[in-house]
């Protein structure tokens, strides 16, 4: 069984729900409190065992590259002044094999992937999405890769949610539970309607492929949104191999709308040793502000 050492980022949509504020930088180098989301994707996937990544951008995405790119002045700069906790978090993911490739259309998550194919090769791999964080004693991606192991066959990251928001996720029909946490699944359908969803097991940001993904792919004709939908192919290529699911029960964080994203940077800024404290009294302030100006209204 081929040890799992790739990871597919897909970073080339255009963060349109963050406009303006995404018209010059890429959505994913939005921070959470002092760390662009990317960054965030990246350590987990070194965290888990990934040492090669690509990135798969598109246009107007080169802050991105530079993000990851080495900058030998500022980390002398650091060193000089012996900042060594900052040129530690500068230097987190230096040692990381990171590659670009660019989609010249936007035409899916499916197609995202598919542009990875070359790099890929023939090894199995984890596709690990920007807008999904997550923390957990152990990280998610190890969690499929711990899966994978076991089982030898793709398995996708599924968490449970409330009933009526299935129609926002890809949502799995589990035939059985092989394990705790670990189910045959007979089909994936992507975003139900509540009344049509077959579970409430819905498919989060990370997933663990065979390399005969890409077969798929290439003979998968647009879906949902016109475009290639991974979902799809997934579901395609259950037909002629087990496809697993693995149920997630650590914290996720979404970062794909405004709402959601300031959320987000509340939850780590309570948890971020330099802010925590106070963001806690302002919050706490904030609160009792809001409720006198409530109460005399």
């Amino acid at each position: 069984m081929k040890k799992i050492t790739k990871a597919v980022i897909p970073a080339a949509g255009l963060g349109t729900r963050f406009l303006p504020e995404t018209k010059a930088m890429p959505k994913e180098m939005l921070p959470i409190v002092d760390t662009p989301t990317i960054q965030l994707i990246v350590q987990e996937a070194k965290a888990s065992g990934i040492k090669d990544i690509i990135i798969v951008i598109g246009k107007g995405k080169r802050a991105i590259e530079d993000h990851f790119d080495s900058n030998p002045e500022l980390e002398m700069n650091l060193e000089r002044k012996h900042k060594m906790k900052m040129l530690k978090a500068v230097e987190a993911t230096n040692d990381m094999n990171i590659y670009f490739i660019r989609q010249s259309h936007p035409r899916g998550l499916g197609d995202a992937v598919y542009t990875a194919r070359s790099f890929i090769g023939n090894d199995p791999f984890v596709v690990m999405l920007g807008d999904d964080l997550m923390k957990a004693k152990v990280p998610l991606t190890k969690q499929l890769i711990n899966s994978y192991e076991q089982t030898g066959a793709s398995t996708l990251a599924v968490l449970r949610v409330p009933h009526e928001d299935t129609s926002k996720y890809g949502v799995i029909n589990p035939s059985k539970e092989i394990k705790k946490g670990l189910y045959d699944v007979t089909s994936f359908v992507e975003k139900p309607n509540p009344e049509d969803a077959p579970s409430n097991l819905a498919i989060i940001g990370r997933y663990l492929l065979t390399p005969e993904i890409f077969d798929v792919l290439k003979h998968t004709k647009p879906g949902k949104g016109n475009e290639i939908q991974l979902t799809d192919a997934i579901n395609t290529l259950n037909k002629t191999q087990k496809v697993y699911a693995h149920e997630f029960t650590g914290d996720r964080f979404d970062t794909g709308n405004k709402f959601d994203w300031l959320k987000t940077n509340i939850r780590f800024g309570l948890q971020h040793p330099e802010v925590k404290v106070r963001l806690r009294k302002y919050i706490e302030q904030l609160g009792a502000k809001l409720s006198e100006e409530d109460r005399k209204k």
